[in-house]
């Protein structure tokens, strides 16, 4: 049976997310994570509570391997990360990343007729 610090290995891998991006999203030092996730260290309450939190991931799954591994939906970390680029943009900006967008897709819609 898988222990947490797999089950935190194989969620970080499922979210395609480096340990440093990972803890970066928890709040902790990549180093305190990587202890967690080699087994060294005990995932406290407080790191599983952010991992539930941050990732949507059921607690009784990190626990005890049992049920879905996410209560919800994944969270789009890309997506995330685009909003938050086009809100630090000024406006001529968020314009042209818009219109590069709609570029974009029109590129993929011609390429898969």
């Amino acid at each position: 049976m898988e222990q947490i610090h797999q089950r935190l290995k194989k969620l970080r891998t499922v979210l395609d997310l480096s340990q440093r991006k990972f803890s970066k999203h928890i709040y902790i030092s990549q180093g305190l994570y990587g202890e967690v996730e080699l087994g060294h260290r005990e995932a406290s309450d407080r790191i599983i509570q952010l991992i539930s939190s941050r990732f949507n991931v059921s607690k009784d799954w990190i626990l005890k391997g049992e049920g879905e591994m996410f209560a919800a939906p994944p969270p789009d970390i890309q997506l995330e990360r685009l909003i938050t680029i086009y809100n630090e943009l000024d406006d001529f900006l968020k314009h042209c990343l818009v219109e590069h967008s709609d570029t974009l897709l029109k590129i993929q819609k011609r390429e898969r007729e």
